[in-house]
Protein backbone atom coordinates (compact mmCIF):
# COMPACT_ATOMS: atom_id res chain seq x y z
CA UNK A 1 0.00 0.00 0.00
CA UNK A 2 1.05 3.52 -1.07
CA UNK A 3 2.00 5.58 2.24
CA UNK A 4 0.19 9.31 2.91
CA UNK A 5 2.08 11.11 5.36
CA UNK A 6 -0.76 13.89 7.64
CA UNK A 7 0.47 16.84 8.64
CA UNK A 8 -2.35 18.29 11.11
CA UNK A 9 -2.34 22.26 11.41
CA UNK A 10 -4.70 22.17 14.46
CA UNK A 11 -2.53 24.48 16.29
CA UNK A 12 -1.72 27.47 14.25
CA UNK A 13 -4.50 27.12 11.23
CA UNK A 14 -7.03 25.99 13.35
CA UNK A 15 -6.73 28.68 15.69
CA UNK A 16 -7.37 30.90 12.54
CA UNK A 17 -11.31 30.36 12.91
CA UNK A 18 -13.80 32.30 14.73
CA UNK A 19 -14.42 31.79 18.68
CA UNK A 20 -11.24 29.24 18.57
CA UNK A 21 -8.37 29.13 21.35
CA UNK A 22 -6.61 27.00 23.82
CA UNK A 23 -4.09 27.99 26.37
CA UNK A 24 -0.28 26.57 25.53
CA UNK A 25 -0.91 23.59 28.44
CA UNK A 26 -4.55 23.01 26.06
CA UNK A 27 -2.21 22.62 23.29
CA UNK A 28 0.07 20.12 24.62
CA UNK A 29 -2.65 17.92 25.64
CA UNK A 30 -4.01 18.00 21.81
CA UNK A 31 -0.37 17.12 20.53
CA UNK A 32 -0.30 14.24 22.71
CA UNK A 33 -3.28 13.30 21.40
CA UNK A 34 -2.69 13.59 17.74
CA UNK A 35 1.09 12.04 18.37
CA UNK A 36 -1.34 8.79 20.52
CA UNK A 37 -3.44 8.51 17.02
CA UNK A 38 -0.52 8.64 14.54
CA UNK A 39 -0.32 11.94 12.75
CA UNK A 40 3.40 11.91 11.56
CA UNK A 41 3.62 15.79 11.56
CA UNK A 42 2.02 18.74 14.05
CA UNK A 43 1.89 22.18 13.05
CA UNK A 44 2.67 23.61 16.97
CA UNK A 45 2.50 27.76 15.38
CA UNK A 46 5.25 30.32 14.86
CA UNK A 47 7.38 30.70 17.35
CA UNK A 48 7.56 34.33 17.41
CA UNK A 49 4.05 35.88 16.96
CA UNK A 50 3.27 35.99 20.23
CA UNK A 51 4.19 34.89 23.85
CA UNK A 52 1.47 32.16 24.14
CA UNK A 53 3.05 30.70 20.95
CA UNK A 54 7.13 30.48 22.48
CA UNK A 55 5.50 29.27 25.90
CA UNK A 56 3.93 26.81 23.71
CA UNK A 57 7.59 25.79 22.14
CA UNK A 58 9.33 26.01 25.44
CA UNK A 59 6.53 23.41 26.89
CA UNK A 60 7.15 20.76 23.97
CA UNK A 61 10.92 21.08 23.63
CA UNK A 62 10.30 18.80 27.15
CA UNK A 63 7.56 16.63 25.72
CA UNK A 64 8.77 13.23 24.15
CA UNK A 65 6.53 12.20 21.38
CA UNK A 66 6.44 8.67 20.07
CA UNK A 67 5.45 9.16 16.24
CA UNK A 68 4.97 12.52 15.87
CA UNK A 69 7.45 15.31 14.95
CA UNK A 70 6.89 18.83 15.91
CA UNK A 71 6.53 21.62 12.91
CA UNK A 72 7.52 25.41 13.50
CA UNK A 73 5.58 27.49 10.81
CA UNK A 74 6.79 30.68 9.21
CA UNK A 75 7.18 32.77 6.46
CA UNK A 76 9.76 33.33 3.46
CA UNK A 77 12.37 36.31 4.45
CA UNK A 78 10.62 40.02 4.41
CA UNK A 79 11.61 42.22 1.71
CA UNK A 80 14.41 43.31 0.97
CA UNK A 81 16.52 41.74 3.91
CA UNK A 82 18.78 38.63 4.18
CA UNK A 83 17.57 35.79 5.19
CA UNK A 84 20.20 35.88 8.15
CA UNK A 85 19.09 39.24 8.98
CA UNK A 86 15.30 38.26 9.04
CA UNK A 87 14.39 37.94 12.93
CA UNK A 88 11.50 35.84 12.36
CA UNK A 89 13.85 32.79 10.65
CA UNK A 90 16.63 33.52 13.35
CA UNK A 91 13.89 32.29 15.55
CA UNK A 92 12.77 29.35 13.63
CA UNK A 93 16.49 28.53 12.79
CA UNK A 94 16.92 28.54 16.77
CA UNK A 95 13.82 26.65 17.77
CA UNK A 96 13.96 22.96 18.76
CA UNK A 97 11.59 21.30 15.88
CA UNK A 98 13.50 19.62 13.39
CA UNK A 99 11.27 20.73 10.70
CA UNK A 100 10.06 24.18 9.43
CA UNK A 101 7.04 24.63 7.30
CA UNK A 102 7.63 28.11 5.30
CA UNK A 103 4.40 29.95 3.55
CA UNK A 104 5.47 31.80 0.36
CA UNK A 105 3.89 33.74 -2.42
CA UNK A 106 3.25 31.83 -5.55
CA UNK A 107 0.19 34.56 -7.34
CA UNK A 108 1.54 37.30 -9.16
CA UNK A 109 -1.89 39.16 -8.07
CA UNK A 110 0.06 38.98 -4.65
CA UNK A 111 3.22 40.00 -5.24
CA UNK A 112 2.10 43.69 -7.07
CA UNK A 113 -0.99 44.21 -4.83
CA UNK A 114 0.15 42.68 -0.74
CA UNK A 115 4.22 42.16 -1.00
CA UNK A 116 5.03 44.48 -3.39
CA UNK A 117 7.71 42.53 -4.91
CA UNK A 118 9.27 41.48 -8.12
CA UNK A 119 8.60 37.67 -9.38
CA UNK A 120 12.42 37.49 -9.63
CA UNK A 121 12.56 38.87 -5.60
CA UNK A 122 9.68 36.65 -4.73
CA UNK A 123 11.64 33.64 -6.00
CA UNK A 124 14.60 34.98 -4.45
CA UNK A 125 12.57 34.94 -1.18
CA UNK A 126 11.60 31.44 -1.53
CA UNK A 127 15.30 29.90 -2.44
CA UNK A 128 17.12 32.16 0.19
CA UNK A 129 14.81 31.35 2.90
CA UNK A 130 14.55 27.60 2.24
CA UNK A 131 18.69 27.11 1.98
CA UNK A 132 18.91 29.27 4.78
CA UNK A 133 17.14 27.20 6.89
CA UNK A 134 18.64 23.91 5.33
CA UNK A 135 22.29 25.32 6.22
CA UNK A 136 20.73 25.79 9.84
CA UNK A 137 19.61 22.10 9.70
CA UNK A 138 15.87 22.26 9.99
CA UNK A 139 14.14 19.76 7.12
CA UNK A 140 12.35 22.13 4.84
CA UNK A 141 8.37 22.24 3.76
CA UNK A 142 7.47 24.90 1.29
CA UNK A 143 3.21 25.46 1.18
CA UNK A 144 2.54 27.37 -2.35
CA UNK A 145 0.10 30.10 -0.96
CA UNK A 146 -2.84 30.45 -3.21
CA UNK A 147 -1.02 27.63 -5.37
CA UNK A 148 -4.11 27.64 -7.88
CA UNK A 149 -5.33 30.88 -8.37
CA UNK A 150 -1.80 31.33 -9.69
CA UNK A 151 -1.74 27.90 -11.72
CA UNK A 152 -4.64 29.03 -12.98
CA UNK A 153 -3.08 32.44 -13.88
CA UNK A 154 0.04 32.04 -14.95
CA UNK A 155 1.18 28.37 -14.81
CA UNK A 156 4.37 28.82 -15.62
CA UNK A 157 5.54 31.13 -12.68
CA UNK A 158 3.69 28.92 -10.04
CA UNK A 159 6.17 25.90 -11.36
CA UNK A 160 8.92 28.31 -11.09
CA UNK A 161 8.16 29.02 -7.56
CA UNK A 162 7.64 25.44 -6.54
CA UNK A 163 10.56 24.83 -8.33
CA UNK A 164 12.67 27.83 -6.88
CA UNK A 165 11.67 25.95 -3.28
CA UNK A 166 12.85 22.43 -4.23
CA UNK A 167 16.14 23.02 -5.83
CA UNK A 168 17.30 25.26 -2.59
CA UNK A 169 16.86 22.31 -0.98
CA UNK A 170 12.86 21.77 0.38
CA UNK A 171 12.12 17.96 1.03
CA UNK A 172 8.32 18.72 0.15
CA UNK A 173 6.31 21.14 -2.14
CA UNK A 174 2.52 21.99 -0.57
CA UNK A 175 0.35 22.72 -2.98
CA UNK A 176 -2.40 25.32 -0.87
CA UNK A 177 -5.62 26.17 -2.11
CA UNK A 178 -5.73 28.94 0.07
CA UNK A 179 -9.26 30.36 -1.44
CA UNK A 180 -10.97 27.32 -0.95
CA UNK A 181 -11.89 28.05 -4.60
CA UNK A 182 -11.16 25.22 -6.68
CA UNK A 183 -13.17 22.10 -7.57
CA UNK A 184 -11.93 18.64 -7.59
CA UNK A 185 -11.44 18.12 -11.44
CA UNK A 186 -9.47 21.33 -11.09
CA UNK A 187 -7.34 19.88 -8.83
CA UNK A 188 -6.62 16.64 -10.11
CA UNK A 189 -5.63 18.84 -13.43
CA UNK A 190 -3.57 20.66 -11.70
CA UNK A 191 -1.54 17.80 -9.69
CA UNK A 192 -1.05 16.05 -13.18
CA UNK A 193 0.55 19.11 -14.52
CA UNK A 194 2.85 19.77 -11.95
CA UNK A 195 3.90 16.20 -11.75
CA UNK A 196 4.44 16.40 -15.44
CA UNK A 197 6.47 19.49 -15.50
CA UNK A 198 8.30 18.58 -11.51
CA UNK A 199 8.89 14.83 -11.94
CA UNK A 200 11.02 14.95 -9.02
CA UNK A 201 8.13 15.30 -6.86
CA UNK A 202 5.99 12.70 -7.88
CA UNK A 203 4.96 10.21 -5.36
CA UNK A 204 7.93 7.49 -4.65
CA UNK A 205 11.26 10.05 -4.89
CA UNK A 206 12.07 12.37 -2.07
CA UNK A 207 10.73 15.50 -1.94
CA UNK A 208 7.41 14.48 -2.27
CA UNK A 209 4.19 16.85 -3.10
CA UNK A 210 1.70 17.71 -0.44
CA UNK A 211 -1.88 19.14 -0.48
CA UNK A 212 -3.49 22.27 1.44
CA UNK A 213 -7.22 22.74 1.09
CA UNK A 214 -9.66 24.94 2.86
CA UNK A 215 -13.18 24.28 2.83
CA UNK A 216 -15.29 27.82 1.68
CA UNK A 217 -16.65 25.36 -1.08
CA UNK A 218 -17.69 22.84 0.75
CA UNK A 219 -14.68 20.43 -0.92
CA UNK A 220 -11.51 20.54 1.30
CA UNK A 221 -12.10 16.72 1.42
CA UNK A 222 -13.11 15.82 -1.56
CA UNK A 223 -10.32 18.33 -2.36
CA UNK A 224 -7.28 16.62 -0.54
CA UNK A 225 -8.68 13.33 -2.04
CA UNK A 226 -9.01 14.12 -5.56
CA UNK A 227 -4.71 14.85 -5.01
CA UNK A 228 -3.73 12.37 -3.63
CA UNK A 229 -5.41 10.14 -6.67
CA UNK A 230 -3.32 12.18 -8.76
CA UNK A 231 -0.06 11.21 -7.05
CA UNK A 232 0.43 13.77 -3.63
CA UNK A 233 1.55 11.83 -0.97
CA UNK A 234 1.47 14.42 1.95
CA UNK A 235 -2.18 15.52 3.14
CA UNK A 236 -2.61 18.78 5.46
CA UNK A 237 -5.66 19.86 7.30
CA UNK A 238 -7.02 19.64 10.83
CA UNK A 239 -9.17 18.24 13.26
CA UNK A 240 -12.81 18.37 12.81
CA UNK A 241 -12.25 21.23 9.88
CA UNK A 242 -11.79 24.07 12.01
CA UNK A 243 -10.20 26.95 10.27
CA UNK A 244 -10.44 30.52 9.12
CA UNK A 245 -13.96 31.34 7.56
CA UNK A 246 -15.52 27.99 6.54
CA UNK A 247 -12.40 25.83 8.06
CA UNK A 248 -10.04 23.62 6.67
CA UNK A 249 -9.94 20.23 5.05
CA UNK A 250 -11.39 17.67 7.55
CA UNK A 251 -8.48 15.41 8.51
CA UNK A 252 -10.73 13.35 10.54
CA UNK A 253 -13.17 12.33 7.32
CA UNK A 254 -9.62 12.18 5.22
CA UNK A 255 -8.04 9.51 7.10
CA UNK A 256 -10.28 6.88 7.11
CA UNK A 257 -11.81 7.80 3.69
CA UNK A 258 -7.78 7.32 2.34
CA UNK A 259 -7.39 4.54 4.46
CA UNK A 260 -10.73 2.53 4.41
CA UNK A 261 -12.29 3.58 1.14
CA UNK A 262 -9.14 4.17 -0.89
CA UNK A 263 -6.74 1.49 0.69
CA UNK A 264 -3.98 4.03 1.36
CA UNK A 265 -2.24 3.34 4.45
CA UNK A 266 -2.23 6.11 6.93
CA UNK A 267 -2.57 5.79 10.83
CA UNK A 268 -3.35 2.16 10.71
CA UNK A 269 -5.94 0.42 11.42
CA UNK A 270 -5.21 0.18 15.15
CA UNK A 271 -4.56 3.76 15.66
CA UNK A 272 -7.69 4.62 13.39
CA UNK A 273 -10.10 2.85 16.48
CA UNK A 274 -9.01 6.02 18.36
CA UNK A 275 -10.15 8.60 15.60
CA UNK A 276 -13.81 9.25 17.48
CA UNK A 277 -12.40 9.97 21.18
CA UNK A 278 -9.80 12.18 19.74
CA UNK A 279 -11.91 14.34 17.02
CA UNK A 280 -14.31 14.42 20.21
CA UNK A 281 -11.49 15.50 22.69
CA UNK A 282 -10.13 18.30 20.18
CA UNK A 283 -13.82 19.48 20.56
CA UNK A 284 -14.21 19.54 24.22
CA UNK A 285 -10.81 20.97 24.53
CA UNK A 286 -12.49 23.91 22.32
CA UNK A 287 -15.23 24.56 24.21
CA UNK A 288 -17.28 23.29 21.26
CA UNK A 289 -20.47 20.61 21.45
CA UNK A 290 -19.09 17.72 18.99
CA UNK A 291 -20.89 17.97 15.55
CA UNK A 292 -23.42 15.21 15.90
CA UNK A 293 -23.55 14.66 12.10
CA UNK A 294 -20.15 15.05 11.68
CA UNK A 295 -19.42 11.82 8.79
CA UNK A 296 -17.30 9.04 10.77
CA UNK A 297 -17.15 9.92 14.37
CA UNK A 298 -20.26 12.06 14.94
CA UNK A 299 -23.05 11.00 17.37
CA UNK A 300 -25.86 10.51 14.68
CA UNK A 301 -22.65 9.16 11.96
CA UNK A 302 -23.70 5.59 12.38
CA UNK A 303 -27.78 6.36 13.51
CA UNK A 304 -30.52 4.57 12.39
CA UNK A 305 -34.36 5.80 12.78
CA UNK A 306 -36.65 4.57 10.33
CA UNK A 307 -38.18 1.08 10.80
CA UNK A 308 -36.66 -0.08 7.39
CA UNK A 309 -33.80 0.97 7.89
CA UNK A 310 -33.15 -0.87 11.37
CA UNK A 311 -34.66 -4.35 10.09
CA UNK A 312 -32.32 -3.91 7.12
CA UNK A 313 -29.34 -2.99 10.08
CA UNK A 314 -30.22 -6.00 11.78
CA UNK A 315 -30.25 -8.14 9.01
CA UNK A 316 -26.93 -7.26 7.62
CA UNK A 317 -25.27 -3.50 9.04
CA UNK A 318 -23.73 -3.04 5.67
CA UNK A 319 -26.80 -2.43 3.70
CA UNK A 320 -27.17 0.72 5.61
CA UNK A 321 -23.90 1.66 6.40
CA UNK A 322 -20.43 2.53 4.61
CA UNK A 323 -18.45 1.21 6.95
CA UNK A 324 -18.00 -0.68 10.32
CA UNK A 325 -18.83 2.21 12.91
CA UNK A 326 -15.68 0.14 15.42
CA UNK A 327 -13.35 0.79 12.97
CA UNK A 328 -13.10 4.20 13.60
CA UNK A 329 -14.05 4.07 17.47
CA UNK A 330 -17.65 5.18 17.12
CA UNK A 331 -21.00 3.01 17.45
CA UNK A 332 -24.25 2.00 16.19
CA UNK A 333 -27.18 4.06 17.39
CA UNK A 334 -30.49 2.61 17.18
CA UNK A 335 -32.90 5.99 17.11
CA UNK A 336 -36.28 5.79 19.35
CA UNK A 337 -39.12 8.21 17.68
CA UNK A 338 -42.63 7.62 15.78
CA UNK A 339 -40.57 6.49 12.54
CA UNK A 340 -39.14 3.62 14.89
CA UNK A 341 -40.22 -0.24 14.35
CA UNK A 342 -40.37 -3.12 16.40
CA UNK A 343 -36.67 -4.49 15.60
CA UNK A 344 -35.84 -0.94 16.96
CA UNK A 345 -38.00 -1.64 20.41
CA UNK A 346 -36.87 -5.40 20.42
CA UNK A 347 -33.12 -4.41 20.36
CA UNK A 348 -33.18 -1.56 23.12
CA UNK A 349 -34.89 -4.20 25.29
CA UNK A 350 -32.71 -6.78 24.71
CA UNK A 351 -29.53 -4.29 25.73
CA UNK A 352 -31.55 -3.50 28.45
CA UNK A 353 -32.05 -6.30 29.31
CA UNK A 354 -35.54 -6.82 29.32
CA UNK A 355 -37.59 -9.45 27.70
CA UNK A 356 -40.28 -8.44 25.16
CA UNK A 357 -42.85 -10.57 22.87
CA UNK A 358 -43.72 -9.27 19.60
CA UNK A 359 -46.83 -8.03 20.82
CA UNK A 360 -45.52 -5.81 23.47
CA UNK A 361 -42.95 -4.93 21.18
CA UNK A 362 -45.64 -3.17 18.77
CA UNK A 363 -47.61 -1.67 22.08
CA UNK A 364 -44.45 -0.05 22.90
CA UNK A 365 -43.85 1.71 19.17
CA UNK A 366 -47.65 2.62 18.90
CA UNK A 367 -47.43 4.38 22.55
CA UNK A 368 -43.95 5.88 21.28
CA UNK A 369 -46.27 7.29 18.49
CA UNK A 370 -48.72 8.73 20.56
CA UNK A 371 -46.94 10.40 23.15
CA UNK A 372 -44.22 12.03 20.38
CA UNK A 373 -47.51 13.17 18.70
CA UNK A 374 -48.37 15.14 22.08
CA UNK A 375 -44.84 16.25 22.05
CA UNK A 376 -42.38 14.00 23.62
CA UNK A 377 -39.11 12.87 21.85
CA UNK A 378 -36.74 9.49 22.87
CA UNK A 379 -33.87 10.27 21.20
CA UNK A 380 -32.04 11.53 23.84
CA UNK A 381 -34.05 10.66 26.70
CA UNK A 382 -33.07 6.87 26.95
CA UNK A 383 -33.86 7.11 30.75
CA UNK A 384 -36.94 7.83 30.10
CA UNK A 385 -37.56 5.51 27.22
CA UNK A 386 -36.51 2.13 29.22
CA UNK A 387 -38.82 2.67 32.12
CA UNK A 388 -41.64 2.68 29.48
CA UNK A 389 -40.65 -0.23 27.80
CA UNK A 390 -40.36 -1.94 31.97
CA UNK A 391 -43.75 -0.35 32.13
CA UNK A 392 -45.31 -2.55 28.75
CA UNK A 393 -42.77 -5.61 29.95
CA UNK A 394 -44.22 -5.74 33.98
CA UNK A 395 -40.56 -5.22 35.31
CA UNK A 396 -41.58 -2.03 36.43
CA UNK A 397 -42.11 -0.30 39.89
CA UNK A 398 -43.13 2.88 40.86
CA UNK A 399 -40.60 4.95 42.79
CA UNK A 400 -42.58 8.13 43.49
CA UNK A 401 -46.40 8.86 43.55
CA UNK A 402 -47.34 12.65 43.80
CA UNK A 403 -49.67 13.73 46.10
CA UNK A 404 -48.91 17.36 45.15
CA UNK A 405 -45.97 19.64 44.52
CA UNK A 406 -46.40 23.86 45.04
CA UNK A 407 -43.16 26.35 44.00
CA UNK A 408 -43.03 30.01 45.76
CA UNK A 409 -40.84 32.40 43.67
CA UNK A 410 -40.22 35.58 44.84
CA UNK A 411 -38.05 39.07 44.12
CA UNK A 412 -37.76 42.04 46.41
CA UNK A 413 -37.11 45.44 45.37
CA UNK A 414 -33.74 44.73 45.12
CA UNK A 415 -33.77 42.56 42.91
CA UNK A 416 -32.69 39.71 44.98
CA UNK A 417 -34.67 36.05 44.31
CA UNK A 418 -35.77 33.31 46.30
CA UNK A 419 -37.16 30.42 45.52
CA UNK A 420 -39.06 27.38 47.31
CA UNK A 421 -40.25 24.12 46.83
CA UNK A 422 -42.76 21.64 48.77
CA UNK A 423 -43.06 18.33 47.53
CA UNK A 424 -46.13 15.84 49.08
CA UNK A 425 -44.98 12.37 47.78
CA UNK A 426 -45.45 8.66 48.48
CA UNK A 427 -42.50 6.46 48.27
CA UNK A 428 -42.61 2.94 49.08
CA UNK A 429 -45.97 3.35 50.96
CA UNK A 430 -44.96 6.11 53.31
CA UNK A 431 -45.47 10.08 53.26
CA UNK A 432 -42.98 12.63 52.85
CA UNK A 433 -43.85 15.98 53.06
CA UNK A 434 -40.46 17.82 52.15
CA UNK A 435 -39.60 21.96 51.72
CA UNK A 436 -36.32 23.04 50.46
CA UNK A 437 -34.54 26.11 48.93
CA UNK A 438 -32.88 26.50 45.47
CA UNK A 439 -31.21 28.55 42.31
CA UNK A 440 -34.98 29.07 40.44
CA UNK A 441 -37.51 26.94 40.54
CA UNK A 442 -36.55 23.90 38.96
CA UNK A 443 -33.20 23.18 41.04
CA UNK A 444 -35.65 23.96 44.05
CA UNK A 445 -38.12 21.35 43.22
CA UNK A 446 -34.97 18.69 42.54
CA UNK A 447 -33.85 19.39 45.69
CA UNK A 448 -37.06 18.82 47.76
CA UNK A 449 -37.99 15.52 45.65
CA UNK A 450 -34.28 14.04 46.36
CA UNK A 451 -34.87 15.03 49.96
CA UNK A 452 -37.94 13.05 50.70
CA UNK A 453 -36.62 10.02 47.96
CA UNK A 454 -33.20 9.74 49.63
CA UNK A 455 -34.36 8.51 53.03
CA UNK A 456 -35.86 5.57 51.72
CA UNK A 457 -33.01 4.71 49.24
CA UNK A 458 -30.03 7.12 50.25
CA UNK A 459 -27.97 5.30 47.08
CA UNK A 460 -30.11 8.14 44.93
CA UNK A 461 -28.22 11.00 46.72
CA UNK A 462 -25.34 10.67 43.93
CA UNK A 463 -27.72 11.59 41.42
CA UNK A 464 -26.84 15.23 39.66
CA UNK A 465 -28.60 16.87 37.21
CA UNK A 466 -25.95 17.85 35.03
CA UNK A 467 -27.89 19.32 32.27
CA UNK A 468 -31.62 20.56 31.54
CA UNK A 469 -32.94 21.93 28.26
CA UNK A 470 -36.33 23.49 27.37
CA UNK A 471 -37.68 24.01 23.83
CA UNK A 472 -41.17 25.49 23.40
CA UNK A 473 -43.86 23.43 20.78
CA UNK A 474 -45.62 25.78 19.72
CA UNK A 475 -44.56 28.74 19.15
CA UNK A 476 -47.56 30.53 17.98
CA UNK A 477 -48.98 30.17 21.62
CA UNK A 478 -46.14 32.15 23.26
CA UNK A 479 -46.01 32.06 26.84
CA UNK A 480 -49.35 29.57 26.63
CA UNK A 481 -47.35 27.25 24.21
CA UNK A 482 -46.84 23.80 25.32
CA UNK A 483 -43.02 22.67 26.56
CA UNK A 484 -40.64 19.86 26.35
CA UNK A 485 -38.26 19.57 29.19
CA UNK A 486 -34.99 17.26 28.72
CA UNK A 487 -32.83 16.33 31.84
CA UNK A 488 -29.40 14.73 31.79
CA UNK A 489 -28.32 13.00 34.81
CA UNK A 490 -25.25 11.40 36.36
CA UNK A 491 -24.59 9.12 38.82
CA UNK A 492 -20.84 10.23 38.13
CA UNK A 493 -20.17 6.63 36.30
CA UNK A 494 -23.03 6.83 33.66
CA UNK A 495 -25.02 9.60 32.06
CA UNK A 496 -29.00 9.09 30.92
CA UNK A 497 -31.86 11.39 29.41
CA UNK A 498 -35.18 12.15 30.59
CA UNK A 499 -38.00 14.23 29.35
CA UNK A 500 -41.14 15.57 30.03
CA UNK A 501 -43.93 17.96 28.31
CA UNK A 502 -46.56 19.92 29.40
CA UNK A 503 -47.97 23.45 29.11
CA UNK A 504 -46.43 24.08 32.29
CA UNK A 505 -42.57 24.22 32.29
CA UNK A 506 -42.29 23.33 36.05
CA UNK A 507 -44.72 20.91 35.36
CA UNK A 508 -42.47 19.18 32.24
CA UNK A 509 -39.34 19.31 34.64
CA UNK A 510 -41.37 17.75 37.40
CA UNK A 511 -41.88 14.50 34.97
CA UNK A 512 -38.10 14.59 33.59
CA UNK A 513 -36.87 14.29 37.61
CA UNK A 514 -39.05 11.27 38.56
CA UNK A 515 -37.95 9.64 35.32
CA UNK A 516 -34.24 10.07 36.03
CA UNK A 517 -34.59 9.13 39.39
CA UNK A 518 -36.64 6.29 38.55
CA UNK A 519 -34.39 5.21 36.27
CA UNK A 520 -31.28 5.18 38.14
CA UNK A 521 -32.97 3.08 40.98
CA UNK A 522 -34.52 0.72 38.37
CA UNK A 523 -30.22 0.42 36.99
CA UNK A 524 -29.38 0.09 40.45
CA UNK A 525 -31.72 -2.53 41.59
CA UNK A 526 -31.37 -4.05 38.37
CA UNK A 527 -33.77 -6.17 36.30
CA UNK A 528 -36.96 -8.14 37.50
CA UNK A 529 -36.20 -7.44 40.84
Amino acid sequence: MTRIETYDATLRDGMQGEGMSLTAAEKVRVVHALDALGIDLIEAGFPASNPKEQELFDLLAEEPLEHATIVAFGMTRRRGVAPEEDPGLRVLADCFAPVCTIVGKTWAAHLEKIVKVSREENLEMISGTVAFLRDAGKRVIYDAEHFFDGYRDDPGYALQCLRAALDAGAERVVLCDTNGSTLPPQIADAVRGVKEQLPDAARGTEPKLGIHCHNDRECGVANSLAAVTQGVDHVQGTMNGIGERTGNANLVSIIPNLELGLGYEVIGEERLTRLTATARMVDEMLNRNPAPDQPWVGRSAFAHKGGMHVAGVRADALLYEHHEPEAVGNQRALLISELAGKHTVLEKAEAAGITLSDEQAQNVVARVKELEHQGYQYEAADGSFELLLRRESGDYKQLVTLESWRVIAEQDANGACSTEATVKVLVDGERYVQTAEGNGPVNALDAALRAAIVRAHPHLAEVELVNYKVRILDQAHGTDAVTRVFIDASDGRSVWGSTGVAENVIAASWQALVDSLEYAEQAAVGPGQ
